[in-house]
């Protein structure tokens, strides 16, 4: 169901992401995130002078290579459009993650190497969310086929528990995970 008619209102703000997942002739598999955040209207930067409408204030951009167990081999980030000329100096701190492995956990391991003061809020946020379900989404098809990921039906799915979808009870579980499936 659609969202319900809005009252009368102006369009001054857009964030779009975009996640785009690739399996590369290596074996390996990219997962790449984009961030702008644009206004409708033109303001004033201290850094930048004059931000004109539709141009970004925010322009990022990560990119992470990862093995089929979904371990990060290779990880660039780049931030094109700030608001502060200082913020792309933490790019190179999200190196720190090589070697994490996307799954449980990650959100928090991201966030103690790269959280806070030690990384950029916009490029973080695109880790612990957006992009780690498109490298879920782009890796699990394959990890599956190789019978990883609960595929054999009795090793516990990772997406177990992780939304209403993939409750014990659900009937998506009872098809998908019989032997993990606990309602009635």
């Amino acid at each position: 169901m659609p969202l319900s008619k809005p009252v009368r209102r102006q369009h001054l703000h857009t964030r779009e992401i975009v996640c785009r997942g690739y399996k590369r002739d290596d074996g390996l598999w990219d997962i790449e995130a984009t961030l702008a955040d644009t206004k409708t209207y033109a303001f004033d930067n201290i850094d930048r002078g004059v931000i004109s409408a539709g141009e970004p204030l925010h322009g990022m951009a990560i990119r992470l290579t990862v093995d089929e167990n979904l371990t990060v081999t290779e990880i660039e980030a780049a931030s094109d459009f700030t608001p502060f000329a200082v913020c792309p100096a933490i790019t190179g701190a999200y190196a720190s993650l090589k070697g994490l492995r996307i799954g449980s956990g990650w959100r928090e391991a991201v966030r103690e190497r790269v959280g806070r003061v030690k990384g950029c809020t916009h490029l973080t946020d695109l880790l612990v969310g957006p992009l780690f379900t498109a490298a879920i989404h782009t890796v699990n098809p394959a990890r599956e086929k190789l019978g990883h990921a609960g595929a054999d039906g009795k090793a516990r799915p990772p997406l177990l528990e992780s939304c209403h979808a993939f409750a014990p009870t659900s009937p998506v579980v009872k098809r998908r995970w019989p032997a993990f499936y606990t309602g009635s």
